[in-house]
């Protein structure tokens, strides 16, 4: 299955690019998301947990960033997790591209091929895509917070700074 997203952020492309391809950072707009441990520069374990109506899924697995490529602005990732309590498991690749769009205005498309077992594969396409859309609406808002948290952290900073020549 394959999710087509995108959404507008006011912050530079370099500015989302240093949020998107920092596991730490990007961890924290992630819905149930926590990195558990590293194995490597590029390569982290951990767990989400997705709440599907009255059902809630953990994962455990990992993620790595397979292609970051800053001139192009363009990040590959890729996912893999198991159910904790179940047979099931998903699969994801999901490239993210960053489109200037205006100054301080960034915009940021995604592609995830998505691949799901178990419980979750038995309730429809249409259910996972309802959960996808509400996970991505969560992860928009959380990424125009935490990159205006940091604008005006930076703002704050350079106040009584003598301007620049």
């Amino acid at each position: 299955m394959q999710i087509e997203k995108s959404f507008v952020v006011e912050a530079t492309p370099a500015e989302v690019w240093a949020l998107l391809t920092n596991p730490h950072r990007v961890v924290r707009c992630v819905p149930g998301a926590a990195i558990e441990g590293q194995i490597d520069d590029q390569t982290y374990t951990g767990t989400i947990t997705v709440k599907v109506g009255a059902i809630s899924l953990r994962y455990k697995g990992k993620v790595r960033f397979d292609r970051l490529d800053v001139t192009e602005r363009c990040a590959e990732l890729v996912a893999s997790g198991r159910e904790t309590r179940g047979k099931g498991g998903a699969d994801a690749r999901v490239t993210s591209r960053l489109l200037e769009r205006g100054p301080r205005q960034t915009e940021v498309s995604a592609v995830a091929d998505l691949t799901v077992t178990g419980l979750l594969a038995q309730m429809g396409r249409g259910m996972v895509q309802d959960v996808g859309d509400q996970l991505f609406e969560t992860f928009t808002r959380a990424v125009r917070t935490e990159l205006e948290a940091t604008a005006a952290a930076f703002q704050e900073a350079r106040k009584g700074l003598p301007a620049e020549a």
